[in-house]
């Protein structure tokens, strides 16, 4: 018969209270309040590994060391990027801005030009005021007396000649009998005459059929031989349009050149070298071929009533336009560019397009910078799963790197139709590029993309935590001290202090380490500013930080609640008192967004006669991850080593959660189900009063589980609903002891011995506090001792054998071979 269970000894080998928090004393705090925490012009972050990488990464100029900062979400990544570049970029040198220009010799290739800081903008101004004052002046310029004195004289001189002409024409018409008319158009017709008279159309019809054919002939004959003189017409207003332009030019290249001269000449003071002879020519000589555009409409062509009919200034402005690409006027050492909308264009520069007559298009006036260009000479940081969502962008932005320069593609060139684009010169790439990410992301780039593992090969790691010591405190309180600064909050009291290093723990579920999430103490910090403002303090209280903790688990934990109200209804089958055979209360933990839940449950098992072994019904029901599977093959690997070494096992068996519909995942169960297993096979009942959470291994040891904490605040809600026997507790690994931070109602309960926690370190541990008894340990014979809980599991274990090979279930030959091999 099975030992009853000992009530007097539910107590014995009960962690204490003391070591079941980590309460910093506000004692072991050197200030009075965070307003005594030294000022510090930058508070290092404790990031070593990753600030090495950085620093590294800086002084190696060679192309492909660009730098993956890796680390999980919420340990201020970005932040401690930029406060480490900010104070190196602030020494750097500052970059030179980039204008792009018209090239003269061939438009779709614009030339760039780099410019000292600040310049880019001012060779834009200079240019446009240039060209305004040329607008201005040039046509006075044309109407100088020298000037309309040789223009008269080339006119006078062309229409003379034209006036002879037109007299040699009029001449050899009136030798054939017909009259030379010429029309306010310039048009000219021949007449035919009679005695001396014009005809007219009527006169003309009048005559017969063969003076009107003779008439006809001699006409044909002799518009033939007026296009000898209208040809010589034609050559001489060609010569006169190159003379007056030639003129022109003359005139206008001395304005012009009056101009522009002192502009270039204080461009090359300011910046030599920036600003090439060779544009400055094109330009000037683009300006001379293109005056009308330079002159007012109303102009009229020389020696005619028509006109100007050249191209307006507006059609042709942009040709003489500065694109300042990228700006630096008012940068200051190295830029520091974080993207944070990394698309095609925004990373790599693009070319926008206008609409003209129902088509796009585009020049160099509309050539756009992205990231890539305005971190050129400094740096550049992205976060890698958002330039992964834009596989154009991270293409582009390898490639860059690869190449060692920003080439801009023509958006005209990624969709079906080629549509007539510009090739900008490109622009060499000297920057670092950062990107920013968690290490699963870095794991799949190095696996799938052969580019980045040549491009970044520096990885800065970032920590999730550090010790809980002297040093960690003090960096703790320098964070505190930077956070109330640059969120403008109010100063916290020595109670406040302590708390929130005991926050630090908390986050991590772990007394002797601190969490770097400094991201979630600032959201912290916050809340606990805006209870003592609500109150009117002038100083945030231990009192306040308690308040914000209570207001945030409120505020998130209305799920928690409904399933609590599900276990007092009794809906969910949980029995906190009393005992059962194969039956056991384990424990799980549940996530609803970002709050995280402890929730018990009962594990049963029951075991009979046959060969099917022991089914996981979570795994046979596709509701248990592998992790969850894997554990459960080790339950039979124990059972095998320790009870089949001189026989084989034959038993058919199910290990259930009872209640569960959704997935499980995990290990931290195995040892409830190997408990429940071991009772249903030895028929000894488990205490209910206990909950035991903990994952074991192959040998029996009990291994640490990850949510401890919520774990045991969960069972003890519900025991406290229930009622508090001063029976109830918890059976968990004992390396989890320094996990363990438990909320007051917990401590308070331990305190008065309502509460139990008890850490085991095997499975025997945990069997004998389940069932009051010893386990017993394996003699040479590979019998256990009498009365023990194994014995009784071996015996259970041999009847179960020997009933099936009764039942035909297995011949009894090869039950002796099985036993004789083992």
């Amino acid at each position: 018969m099975p030992e009853k269970h000992n009530p007097d000894s539910v107590a014995k080998g009960a962690v204490p209270v003391s070591r079941l928090y980590a309460g910093l004393s506000p004692e072991r705090i050197l200030f009075a309040d965070s307003s005594d925490i030294p000022l510090r012009r930058r508070h290092k972050a404790p990031q070593p590994r990753a600030l090495a990488a950085l620093e590294l990464a800086l002084h190696i100029k060679d192309t492909g060391y660009n730098i993956y900062l890796a680390g999980e979400v919420n340990l201020g990544r970005t932040y401690m990027l930029k406060s480490f570049l900010s104070s190196r970029a602030v020494k750097g040198q500052t970059p030179p801005d980039l204008v792009y220009v018209n090239n003269f010799a061939d438009p779709d290739a614009p030339l760039l030009l780099a410019l000292p800081p600040g310049q880019g903008q001012k060779l834009k101004n200079a240019l446009g005021k240039a060209l305004a004052r040329i607008r201005k002046e040039l046509p006075r310029h044309m109407e100088r007396e020298n000037y309309a004195q040789r223009r008269s004289s080339l006119m006078g001189s062309f229409q003379n000649r034209k006036n002879r002409i037109f007299q040699d024409m009029d001449k050899v018409a009136g030798l054939q009998g017909f009259k030379l008319d010429r029309d306010e158009s310039g048009a000219m017709s021949l007449y035919p005459l009679l005695e001396g008279k014009r005809l007219s159309e009527q006169d003309f019809d009048n005559l017969d059929e063969d003076t009107r054919d003779t008439l006809k002939r001699k006409r044909d004959h002799l518009a033939g031989a007026m296009h000898v003189y209208l040809h010589k017409l034609d050559r001489m207003e060609q010569t006169l349009t190159e003379k007056e332009r030639s003129l022109d030019k003359e005139a206008a290249t001395e304005l012009i050149s009056s101009i522009l001269t002192p502009l270039a000449e204080k461009f090359h003071r300011s910046c030599p070298g920036s600003l090439p002879d060779s544009y400055l020519k094109a330009l000037q000589s683009d300006i001379l071929e293109n005056l009308d555009g330079f002159l007012p409409l109303e102009r009229t062509a020389p020696g005619q009533g028509a006109p100007n009919e050249g191209p307006s200034f507006e059609d042709i402005a942009h040709r003489y336009d500065v694109n300042v690409f990228v700006d630096n006027s008012r940068a200051s050492g190295s830029p520091v560019i974080v993207e944070d909308n990394p698309t095609a264009s925004n990373l790599l520069g693009c070319m926008e397009r206008e609409s003209e007559m129902g088509a796009l298009v585009t020049n160099f006036t509309l050539i756009k910078a992205g990231a890539i260009q305005k971190a050129n000479g400094g740096f550049l940081a992205l976060q890698v799963e958002d330039i992964l969502q834009h596989p154009q962008a991270w293409d582009g932005l390898l490639r860059a790197l690869r190449s060692g320069q920003a080439k801009l593609d023509d958006a005209g060139d990624g969709d079906g139709m080629k549509t007539k684009g510009l090739r900008p010169a490109p622009l060499p790439l000297d920057l670092k590029v950062i990107l920013i990410g968690s290490n699963d992301l870095y794991e799949f780039l190095l696996e799938t993309d052969a580019r980045f593992g040549k491009l970044f090969k520096l990885k800065a790691q970032m920590a999730g935590h550090m010790p809980r010591n002297a040093e960690g405190i003090r960096i703790y309180m320098g964070q505190i001290r930077r956070i109330i600064d640059e969120a403008k909050l109010l100063h916290f009291d020595r109670e406040a202090l302590a708390g929130l290093v005991d926050f630090g723990s908390l986050l991590l579920e772990d007394k002797k380490n601190l969490s770097l999430e400094f991201p979630r103490l600032r959201e912290l910090m916050l809340e606990a500013t805006a209870h003592a403002r609500m109150t009117k303090a002038e100083l945030v209280g231990k009192a306040h930080l308690n308040a914000a903790l209570d207001a945030r688990v409120f505020r998130a934990n209305l799920v928690e609640e409904l399933f609590l109200e599900e276990y007092d209804r009794k809906l969910i089958k949980v029995r906190t008192s009393g005992q059962a055979i194969g039956l056991v209360n384990g424990l799980s933990v549940t996530g609803y967004a970002d709050y995280e839940l402890g929730l018990p449950h009962q594990i049963s098992c029951t075991v009979g006669v046959g060969r099917g072994g022991i089914m996981d019904l979570e795994r046979e029901a596709q509701l248990g991850g592998p992790i969850h599977t894997k554990a459960g093959m080790i339950l039979k690997s124990y059972l095998a080593a320790q009870f089949a070494r001189k026989k084989p096992l034959i038993l058919t068996g199910s290990i259930c959660f009872e209640q569960s519909y959704g997935g499980i995942e995990g290990d931290s169960a195995s040892g409830a189900e190997l408990a429940a297993l071991l009772s249903a096979i030895a028929g000894v009942p488990l205490v209910l009063h206990l909950a035991f959470t903990g994952a074991v291994s192959q040998s029996g040891q009990i291994m640490a589980v990850g949510g401890v904490n919520r774990k045991v605040e969960g069972f003890f809600e519900v025991c406290r609903r229930h009622g508090l026997t001063g029976k109830q507790g918890v059976i968990l690994p004992q390396d989890n002891l320094d996990h363990l931070l438990l909320k007051k109602s917990v401590l308070q309960a331990v305190e008065e011995g309502k509460f139990h926690i008890y850490p085991v370190s095997h499975i025997h541990e945990a069997m004998e506090l389940l069932t009051g008894m010893s386990c017993g340990i394996m003699r040479k014979d590979g019998t256990f001792p009498a009365g023990s809980l194994f014995r009784l599991v071996d015996r259970r274990l041999h009847e179960l054998t020997r009933l099936s090979i009764q039942r035909g279930l297995r011949p009894l030959k090869d039950m002796d071979q099985n036993m004789a091999e083992a």
